[in-house]
């Protein structure tokens, strides 16, 4: 069951791609619909000096993915390289951040950080319990049980896992529902790749979704607005993403293609 992150990172990128195009037409319609209007064109000139200033923040995905992909280190140490090269490019750089406000931005990270390990150590000791109660051996031999159609099987794993993501963050979910629903899909012939990225496509969904959703939590902290007034905008969006994700899911090769050219697996 064990898959190189590098295989995982390369299976994401067209799946990727399919999310994205799926939301920019739900943007384009809605827009179209409501008639906002176009954006401000800017000219060569302009456009041109505007990369040049993005260069250096974008530099931090050339790193990260190269350092990673090429073996120079791993993920958890590309993370932390890359939190220290954006502090670098926030307070040097860009000088976006106050050498006086940097106090603050690390109690502030070390709170989130404290809340993702709790997090993690609770899954942790749940996976334990699960493990040890066979759980995981009752519910693959139920979903077994009622179907060995690998198309049925899956659209109810989506199913769970759509449901899951709404009150559980994705690392815990990650770390409990894995050892259950890959021995699953193995025996239906499904990759560890593929349903690495089924899995994340579901729970990014999750991490969208109320009440447990961080990303609409900080969104709408961002907005200024309430999650009330959100939700019923986004619903499009989600629709959207739902059906990507049933693509994804019933079509291999946009998360296999990758990783087979790269020979990564």
């Amino acid at each position: 069951g064990v898959v190189s992150v590098a295989a995982i990172f390369m299976a994401g990128i067209i799946p990727g791609i399919l999310v994205g195009i799926g939301l920019m037409i739900v943007a384009g319609v809605i827009s179209i619909k409501n008639k906002y209007g176009k954006g401000v064109r800017f000219g060569l000139k302009e456009s041109i000096t505007k990369f040049f200033v993005a260069v250096p923040a974008l530099l931090l995905i050339v790193i990260v993915l190269g350092g990673i992909l090429s073996g120079f280190f791993t993920a958890t140490e590309a993370s932390a390289i890359a939190v220290i090269y954006a502090l670098f490019l926030s307070v040097v750089v860009y000088r976006e951040v106050k050498w006086s406000e940097l106090p603050e931005l690390f109690l502030a990270a070390g709170r989130t950080t404290a809340v993702v390990f709790m997090l993690i150590g609770t899954s942790m000791a749940m996976s334990y319990v699960l493990a040890h109660e066979n759980i995981p051996q009752s519910i693959s031999s139920a979903l077994l049980g009622l179907s060995e159609n690998p198309l049925l099987i899956l659209f109810i794993i989506n199913l769970m896992l759509l449901f899951v993501g709404t009150f559980m963050d994705m690392t815990p979910a990650v770390l409990i529902f894995t050892p259950i629903f890959l021995p699953i899909v193995k025996q239906l012939g499904v990759h560890p790749i593929h349903f690495g990225i089924i899995m994340i496509a579901n729970l990014c969904i999750g991490i969208c979704t109320p009440p447990v959703g961080s990303c609409l939590f900080i969104g709408c902290g961002i907005a200024k607005t309430t999650i009330t007034d959100v939700m019923r905008h986004i619903m499009p969006f989600f629709l959207a993403m739902i059906i990507v994700l049933f693509i994804i899911t019933y079509v291999p090769w946009f998360s296999m293609a990758l990783p087979a050219a790269l020979k990564l697996f």
